[in-house]
């Protein structure tokens, strides 16, 4: 189960979360979770070099270790790069311990503050701890549903581009499961907002 489209009912119950970035200019915020791998992120990387667009990554640790160079091309394209903890953990199911050390050991390898949890699973415990430590909890406004196998390519594409307005910080995927409907939603999305006059930006802290 997920929200295509972030409630303001849950904005406003978690007000120091970050949902949206700035509302007043037509810019959209692309992010890309649970990455590096090989293929779908390098597909991806080419495709957002083609039109010359930021996006921000938020890497897995344990992906990143497995695939050090894709991750050092992200960076060398000027791409912005999160933390999605070390093993992809649901905060849900993680003590506060276990997850604070999961979430350290993969900013030894991110060196960022911009932080997403994996599952939008977060306890008000996890948010307190991680703003203690200063990182910069980064949510959506607009999650794509790539990842949802049960919906067409042509449905995550309708997703994307219903929901999106200015300052829509918007969720794909770069892993496997949803390359099928990444690949054909994404680069029609960025046309449709292009054609529309929308810009687009990198999440900095």
């Amino acid at each position: 189960m997920y929200i295509v489209k972030a409630p303001s009912i849950l904005k406003k119950a978690f007000p120091t979360l970050i949902w949206k970035l700035e509302e007043s200019s037509k810019r959209i915020f692309l992010t890309f979770d649970d990455g590096p791998i090989p293929v779908v992120t390098e597909n991806i990387q080419n495709l957002l070099k083609s039109y010359n667009i930021p996006a921000t990554f938020f890497c897995v640790g344990e992906n990143i270790k497995k695939n050090p160079r894709i991750f050092e091309k992200l960076i060398e394209d000027g791409h912005a790069i999160g933390n999605h903890t070390y093993n992809h953990l649901n905060g849900w199911k993680t003590p506060l311990d276990d997850y604070m050390e999961n979430v350290l050991k993969c900013e030894e390898l991110t060196q960022s503050l911009l932080f997403r949890p994996p599952y939008s699973a977060i306890t008000p415990k996890q948010i307190k701890a991680l703003q203690k430590n200063n990182f910069k909890i980064i949510m959506w406004d607009v999650i794509t549903g790539d990842f949802d196998q049960k919906i067409s390519a042509e449905k995550c594409f309708q997703n994307s581009i219903r929901n999106t307005e200015n300052g829509s910080i918007v969720v794909f995927h770069d892993h496997i499961k949803a390359w099928p409907r990444t690949q054909y939603a994404l680069p029609k999305a960025i046309e449709y907002w292009l054609e529309k006059g929308y810009e687009f930006s990198k999440i900095t802290y």
